[in-house]
């Protein structure tokens, strides 16, 4: 009876394409959610599994029964719960490259949405940094601020930024297209040296981009000029032509040819 168990069938090609495609599956789920809440929920939810096949295993009928009665209920359960990294994920799986065409459309409206609101801003030099997530997770500085999870637009981008909105004091963090959170807390670089004239927010910005591959765009406050951080780096008095460039750089992997027609100055070239 125990051998019976213990012998496995022959693998056969498309018994191990099944086994890859449900590794990756689950390797994928977990990248996707760690450092973030949800893998308390979901171990929490595996134990359950797991003493659910344990307490059939020593026979502890009313256990068992109240597992098995209970389970049907915990999809809905998982629905609930996760229901905002579920549509993190769809969004993800909608930016995949077989889908293009699709992909570029969304990111020229992206482009749109951000330039418009940063230029905005810039006139009325209202203060703004908005960081925008690449291939580095940036869930732990999103569960820093307040939970937003709202499609990414202008009218938003603005409205979070206004002075006289609590969100304001802070960074807005895009991830997947979405504003993910507002008012979130940044590391700030510790470069010796920086201008004086780079203030809280431009060192956010250069913080959050050497610990991460996140690029960062900041309004000035005092001038309601326009900065544009990426690796550790910061281009100042970008005009929005030069940093739509930028953007299509970070994101497309494109080489910029063009030149800016404002000339932009990184953090250390003003000391020299």
């Amino acid at each position: 009876m125990l051998m019976e168990y213990l012998t496995l069938p022959p693998l056969t090609w498309t018994g191990m394409l099944d086994i890859l495609i449900v590794a990756f599956f689950i390797y994928q789920l977990l990248v996707f959610i760690k450092g973030t809440r949800a893998v308390q929920m979901a171990l929490g939810l595996a134990l359950v599994v797991v003493f659910f096949y344990f307490s059939r295993w020593i026979r502890l009928e009313t256990v068992s029964w109240l597992l098995t009665n209970m389970l049907p209920y915990f999809v809905f359960a998982i629905i609930v719960i996760f229901q905002s990294e579920i549509r993190r994920a769809l969004a993800h799986f909608g930016n995949a490259p077989f889908l293009g065409g699709f992909s570029n459309i969304n990111r020229n409206e992206f482009y749109d949405e951000i330039m418009l609101a940063v230029t905005t801003l810039a006139s009325n030099q209202t203060g703004a940094l908005v960081v925008i997530e690449r291939d580095i997770g940036l869930k732990t500085y999103i569960e820093s601020g307040i939970a937003i999870d709202a499609a990414l637009s202008y009218d938003l981008l603005v409205t979070v930024f206004n002075p006289s909105v609590p969100l304001h004091d802070g960074a807005v963090i895009v991830q997947n297209d979405r504003i993910a959170a507002a008012a979130c807390f940044l590391p700030l670089t510790v470069k010796p040296r920086l201008s004086k004239d780079l203030g809280t927010r431009h060192r956010a910005a250069i913080g959050i981009t050497e610990e991460t591959d996140a690029v960062a765009i900041v309004v000035s406050e005092e001038t309601g000029a326009i900065s544009f951080a990426h690796h550790g780096e910061i281009e100042r008095f970008l005009d929005p032509d030069t940093l739509r460039l930028r953007l299509r750089d970070a994101f497309e992997r494109r080489t910029v040819s063009t030149e800016p027609r404002v000339v932009a100055e990184t953090a250390e070239h003003r000391l020299e």
